[in-house]
This record gives structure tokens, sequence and C-alpha cells, in this order.
């Protein structure tokens, strides 16, 4: 169980994408929408070398702050890395993917009303 709220988790994970020069960053606060998690931060990398990079910069400040991932899917392809912190999920995706998956869309819709 995480000593810090989804809020710091996210402020980690922003900083370790912006470190490394990740594109895009947007970060949703889904406590609304789903149980499973409170927030997603989703950032883009250059390269498949550049998103595998930003997630594991984002391990390593996570593991600075005595976070660890319950999950990480992705990363030896390096297309589309997530990193699951419970209360948090990171998507760090290549410009492709994240065009065809359009998680921003994808959430912003769940939230409309039907």
């Amino acid at each position: 169980m995480s000593t810090l709220d989804s809020a710091a988790l996210a402020q980690i994970a922003v900083r370790a994408i912006e470190d490394l020069k990740g594109r895009d960053i947007v970060e949703l606060d889904v406590r609304a929408l789903t149980d499973v998690m409170d927030r997603i931060v989703i950032a883009t990398g250059t390269s498949s070398r550049h998103v595998k990079s930003i997630a594991d910069n984002v391990r390593e400040e996570m593991r600075k702050a005595g976070e660890r991932p319950i999950g990480v899917e992705g990363i030896d392809v390096g297309e589309w890395v997530l990193l699951d912190f419970g209360a948090l999920v990171v998507h760090v995706m290549g410009a492709e993917p994240r065009r065809f998956y359009a998680l921003e869309k994808l959430w912003s819709e769940l939230a409309e009303p039907r």
C-alpha cells in the first residue's frame, strides 16, 4: 500500500517524464469513473528507446520515493509501456499508438452522461 496519495504519485511521474523530455503529458483524474485507479498519466516518447527510457525513469523516481509498480507491461517492445502503481497508472506511448488508441478521448467519453 502506498504512503503517497495519487496526486503526489502523479506529480513524481510527471516530473520523471519531463526530465527525459516526454511529450504531450496529460494527467487525468478518473476517481469518478472507476474504482480501479484514481489517476492516469499519459505521455508520448519519440522512439521505442525513448519510451523505454521514460518508463525506466518513472520507475526509478518512484523507487526513490519508496514506491514499486504492481505491474509493468510492454517494456520489452517499447511502443506502449504501462506502469501500474495502484492508485496511479502511467502510460508511456509512441506517437502512433497514442493516436490510434486515443486514451484521453476514451476516458473523456466515459465521463460524459449517456
